[in-house]
């Protein structure tokens, strides 16, 4: 064998006949020659996909290399050398097959990709898996219908022949014709018998629906006929409506141009329309701008009045009160400040004390005249300060107060209000002369606009003008209006008919016209479904035709019904009769199983039963009952599935080569040396294959 398999890159193997034990360390490559065999007998499955816990062998035996799957065996079939060779092709792993003669390379037509383990083992790749094909990994044999099926052929006829299983597949063929879940004729005659069942279902349904609404259709129609007479009644009172209409306009239309002929004669000797609003215009401005001027006028502030008379100083301008007011603070200044009337009232009493001292000289003439003079000095004493004293009060009342400083204050107050009525007096004085003046403008311009007239009556006269015109086209306008009416509802009167039947319904056009357009609409759409039934039931098909090919499949189903029960006693017939005869086949697998398994156990397990699905059972001369392999040790497990396989690959591949991946490994010496010896015993006939990740084996065969 030649691999690039793989860890294997052009790795070559050569094998020997007989027993070849092949002892080398872990991960050296035995496995995988163990599947690069499988893999070029019965090639590889490349649909297989990954999955979390285990890889696709394409993915796992891909050449680590990065090189083509490729692998070559040169090997002896029936006394020929013959090389087989798988390649990659394209993206298919070892997907080109070969099958020549080693010396001659004539191809072997007989070998093919697909046949190639089968023909040169004998089996199928599922049993050669459970027989020949032996790892430490799944020593147990598993159920698998193509070994199960060798076994039973085998044990029951003697030959590998397969009539039964023929007969039985005959069997389930002719059932799955009949009924295969919703596949085969009786699902499909079945389904044909309801489809024909409810086209019928469905023509009685449709021909009731079509039925219904055929009435229906009728009473919309006579609805219909119903409405549409009053909608022409109608539209007749309407017609006639409109009619009168139509002559009152016409009336109103005369009217209006009589109306007009006046009015276009009166505007006939006027200024035109256009003079007449320039006129207008300008009388409206000129009213506008003389009554605000007047009002400007009226709003004018008004001449002020002199400030009021204040004593002392009414009718005096302004500079002589101030020479007044000094004069006057001066002479009653000088009066408080005069003591004439102490110094008369002090010779007065000097004179009468000379008087007196004169009395006393008895001088009685100087004593007159000394008293005489003293009673003078007094008087004039006496009228001095009084003279004085009114001379203060008068002053103080003139001017109202005793305080000399206050005279001046009322004289700067008086000043201060004779200097704003000037300004105010001068103030109106300019504005009354602007206003004159613009007033003598507007007044030309008055008599320019108005002639003799005032500007009202003026203003009236061409506003009466304007009138006159805006009646015109007013009365032209309504004219043409009227004419613009007639011509509409004499093209809107139409001829109506009488309606055909009496008239019995009350409802209003708008209402009529609503009635109608749900009536049509419900007519149109009974049509439509009408035609739809009608459509319908035709696609279904004749009702006569489909009730004749429901009775002729319902006869059918009864026929393939009787055939159907006929399959299934014949079925359970032959599977009962081959339940009994795979019973057959468990005593003499598992005679040989026993042999085997004692040889291996040097006579401990003497007794082993074998159930249908390949559990076994096992017992030792001291028991008394039989037990599951779950009761023995994990090597006496391995022991019990190798005898179980080598009487298994015995029955079914007694020729192919028997090939073991570390099947040993749990043994114990002892019974590595008696397996040994079977296997020795055993590639008299065969070869045989172990690998071994121990020497141990090899030591043991080696002499």
């Amino acid at each position: 064998m030649t691999a690039t398999f793989g860890k294997l890159e052009h790795a070559e193997l050569t094998l020997r006949p007989g027993l070849n034990i092949l002892s080398a360390p872990n991960e050296w490559g035995k496995s995988t020659w163990c599947a690069f065999l499988l893999a070029m007998l019965y090639g590889l499955d490349t649909r297989a996909k990954s999955t979390k816990t285990a890889l696709a062998d394409k993915e796992r035996y891909a050449p680590w290399s990065g090189s083509p799957m490729a692998g070559r065996i040169d090997l002896n079939w029936n006394g020929r050398d013959i090389t087989i060779e798988r390649r990659t092709k394209g993206r298919v792993p070892l997907g080109d097959f070969q099958a020549y003669e080693t010396a001659t390379g004539l191809a072997v037509p007989e070998l093919t990709a697909a046949n190639c383990g089968q023909t040169l083992l004998g089996v199928e790749q599922t049993v050669f898996r459970r027989a020949g094909f032996i790892r430490q990994s799944d020593m147990p044999v598993t159920q698998d219908e193509a070994l199960r099926r060798r076994l039973n052929n085998l044990v029951t006829t003697g030959d590998e022949s397969g009539a039964g299983d023929r007969l039985a597949g005959a069997l389930r063929d002719y059932k799955n014709r009949c009924r295969y879940n919703k596949s085969g004729l009786l699902p499909q005659l079945e389904a044909q018998r309801d489809s024909l069942r409810d086209k019928l279902g469905q023509l009685d349904s449709l021909d009731l629906q079509l039925k219904k609404q055929m009435l229906r259709l009728d009473e919309i129609k006579s609805w219909l006929r119903q409405l549409q007479n009053h909608q022409t009644a109608l539209e007749y009172a309407v017609a006639e409506a409109d009619a009168g209409r139509v002559a009152q306009a016409r009336e109103a239309l005369a009217q209006a141009q009589e109306q007009l002929i006046v009015l276009e004669a009166a505007c006939e000797k006027l200024p035109s329309r256009e003079e007449a609003e320039q006129k207008a215009r300008e009388l409206r401005a000129f009213r506008d701008e003389w009554n605000a001027l007047l009002m400007e006028s009226q709003m004018l502030p008004k001449v002020p009045l002199p400030p009021a008379k204040k004593e002392p100083f009414a009718d005096m301008d302004v500079p002589e009160a101030v020479e007044m007011v000094k004069s006057d603070r001066a002479e009653i200044t000088a009066l408080r400040k005069s003591r004439t009337h102490v110094l008369l009232l002090g010779l007065g009493a000097a004179a009468m004390t000379a008087a007196i001292v004169l009395v006393i000289l008895r001088l009685y003439l100087p004593a007159g005249i000394a008293a005489m003079a003293s009673v003078v000095l007094q008087a004039l004493s006496l009228v001095r300060l009084r003279s004085t004293k009114k001379r203060i009060a008068a002053l103080e009342k003139k001017y109202g107060t005793p305080e000399i400083e206050h005279w001046l204050d009322a004289l700067h107050t008086y000043e201060a209000e004779l200097k704003l009525f000037n300004a105010a007096k001068k103030e109106s004085q300019d504005a009354q002369g602007d206003v004159e003046v613009r007033m003598m403008v507007l007044r030309k311009r008055r008599d320019a606009l108005c002639g003799n007239q005032e500007p009202d009556a003026a203003l009236e006269t061409w506003q009466r003008i304007q009138a006159k015109w805006d009646a015109y086209y007013d009365a032209r306008r309504e004219a043409l209006r009227a004419q613009n009416l007639v011509e509409t509802l004499s093209a809107m009167a139409k001829p109506v008919h009488q309606p055909a039947e009496e008239d019995k319904l009350t409802y209003s056009q708008a209402d009529t016209a609503r009635l109608l357009s749900d009536c049509r609409e419900e007519q149109q759409h009974l049509q439509s479904r009408i035609s739809q039934y009608k459509g319908t039931m035709e696609a279904l098909g004749d009702r006569a035709q489909l009730e004749k090919q429901l009775t002729a499949v319902t006869d059918h189903i009864a026929s393939l019904e009787k055939t159907y029960a006929a399959l299934t006693i014949a079925q359970d017939t032959l599977a009962q009769a081959r339940s009994e005869l795979q019973r057959r086949f468990a005593p003499r697998i598992s005679q040989r199983a026993q042999e085997l398994l004692t040889a291996m156990t040097d006579g401990r397990y003497q007794r082993l039963s074998m159930g249908e699905d390949f559990s076994l059972q096992s017992g030792t001369a001291e028991e008394e009952t039989l037990h599951d392999a779950l009761w023995r040790s994990d090597g006496t497990v391995d022991q019990l599935y190798l005898a179980l396989r080598l009487a298994v690959a015995e029955e079914l591949t007694p020729e192919a080569p028997l090939i073991l991946d570390d099947a040993l490994v749990r043994f114990d010496d002892e019974r590595m040396k008696a397996a040994l010896a079977i296997l020795e015993q055993l590639s008299q006939t065969r070869q045989v294959i172990l690998f071994t990740c121990q020497s141990r084996e090899k030591d043991a065969v080696t002499p």
